[in-house]
């Protein structure tokens, strides 16, 4: 009969991919590190292979050992859908649910979400993540996360997902500089690089260019914000406009600033809401119902 490797040894070795470090690895664990060691050398002679070269001083994994993390990550985040099956049971919300959701999103809906799901499903207890979309899509695939909250469309591979609605997109410009653009506005009318959008990681910017049908590119600003909040700083001080997303405005990142509000250029600029999850997660009944609270917040 043959012998397959073990989960428990999958896991350590997707750790130490993770810190790079036995000691680190092996708190994460809590293992010793001489346990984790052995575990991860055993699976070598089990894989015939050799998936992580060592010195005194540091360690490097193989090509081999890349792909084994990659498919174990596959197989761990398997076995704990696999373990989920009970979730399932009646409707679904109880337990606990791990929630990602992007920074463009996350402070102007996820306060709500829980005050939302804390009255009406007591028993689910939401654990929350902000964090990119690139981020978020691989802790989904390496079963760290359960559901994600994220602006769509993007790639998501082989993910499924389910739109909960739409958030429209609107032009901010300070007072200032709004007395000197012919409304409705077009983007020929205002000056080289005068358009600031956030970093390239956020996947709000390609949303916003592409919705709001910004094919100038001189009009866009080299220098990208963080944030936001500090997008909206920026532009309150008369450097230029930018895109903001109607929800972001609904909960007041424009109170207290000296700025207007108008329509950018074309119709029904807009992003759409999705859930996503993995395809072979159980819990589909969850995920189900957050959508419906989710529906209801937007």
């Amino acid at each position: 009969m043959s012998k397959f490797p073990s989960l428990k040894q999958l896991h350590y070795l997707v750790t130490l991919f993770e810190t790079r470090h036995f000691g680190k690895a092996a708190i994460k664990c809590f293992v010793s590190q001489s346990t984790l060691s052995s575990g991860i050398q055993n699976l070598e002679e089990l894989l015939n292979c050799q998936l992580i070269e060592r010195d005194n001083k540091s360690l490097v994994f193989t090509s081999t050992g890349e792909e084994v993390v990659i498919r174990s990550r596959e197989l761990l985040a398997r076995s704990q859908d696999l373990m989920e099956l009970s979730s399932g049971a009646g409707d679904g919300m109880e337990g606990q649910l791990r929630v990602g959701c992007i920074p463009t999103i996350a402070p102007f809906l996820l306060c709500d979400l829980v005050q939302e799901v804390n009255r009406m499903h007591p028993n689910l207890n939401l654990l929350l993540r902000e964090d990119t979309t690139t981020n978020l899509l691989a802790a989904l695939r390496n079963g760290e996360m359960d559901v994600l909250i994220l602006a769509l469309p993007i790639d998501i591979n082989n993910m499924h997902s389910k739109i909960v609605g739409r958030d429209a997109f609107k032009m901010v410009i300070s007072k200032n500089q709004a007395e000197k653009v012919n409304v409705p506005l077009r983007y020929a009318d205002l000056p080289d690089e005068s358009v600031f959008l956030l970093e390239k990681e956020h996947c709000l910017t390609d949303h916003a260019v592409s919705a709001c049908k910004l094919t100038t590119k001189e009009k866009i600003n080299p220098f990208t914000a963080t944030s936001l909040h500090t997008l909206v700083q920026m532009v309150a001080n008369g450097l230029g406009t930018t895109f903001i997303p109607q929800m972001a405005i609904d909960h007041g990142l424009l109170d207290n600033q000296n700025l207007v509000v108008i329509e950018p250029p074309g119709q029904a600029a807009y992003r759409e809401i999705g859930l996503v999850w993995r395809p072979t997660s159980s819990r589909i009944k969850t995920f189900n119902g957050l959508a419906d609270i989710v529906e209801g917040l937007l």
